[in-house]
């Protein structure tokens, strides 16, 4: 059989749980008793937000999007691996500083290659605008919304 010794073990476990537990309780209590109650028209909508939601919560984002995010992603794990690098500088040598350097040269290349395939490009070409304004210039009737 056990000795009296095991038991000693599980005490600590158990009062921590038994206030993990009553605290739960006393924040729930609290919220239910303090908190608003109100009945708006946008209450009962999902995502509740303040503003009654119009049209599908389903978007179509364009490729631009994923480009942009990759870009993040790509980014992202450079800043990790730099600082790493950085941070065990002399342990690495000139090894390292190679390898680095050539990380980012690729960096470099990967780089270049979103920005030539349009990544970068936020807005609307500025030719484009100029193009549209000259014209509206023009006529002005046409810059009435029907």
């Amino acid at each position: 059989m056990g000795s009296s010794d095991d038991n000693i073990v599980l005490w600590p476990l158990l009062v921590y749980g038994a206030i993990v537990c009553s605290l739960i309780g006393a924040i729930l209590g609290l919220s239910y008793f303090l908190g608003g109650r109100h009945v708006e028209r946008a209450t009962n909508e999902p995502y509740e937000g303040g503003i009654v939601s119009a049209g599908s919560a389903r978007l179509r984002f364009s490729s631009q999007f994923y480009m942009i995010a990759m870009l993040f992603v790509i980014f992202d794990v450079e800043t990790i691996f730099i600082f790493t690098w950085a941070i065990a500088f002399k342990e690495l040598g000139w090894i390292g500083f190679i390898g680095a350097v050539s990380f980012i040269g690729l960096l470099v290349i990967v780089l270049i290659y979103e920005w030539r395939n349009g990544a970068l490009d936020f807005g609307p070409d500025g030719k484009k605008i100029l193009r549209a304004y000259k014209k509206l210039t023009k006529n002005p009737d046409e810059m009435v919304v029907k």
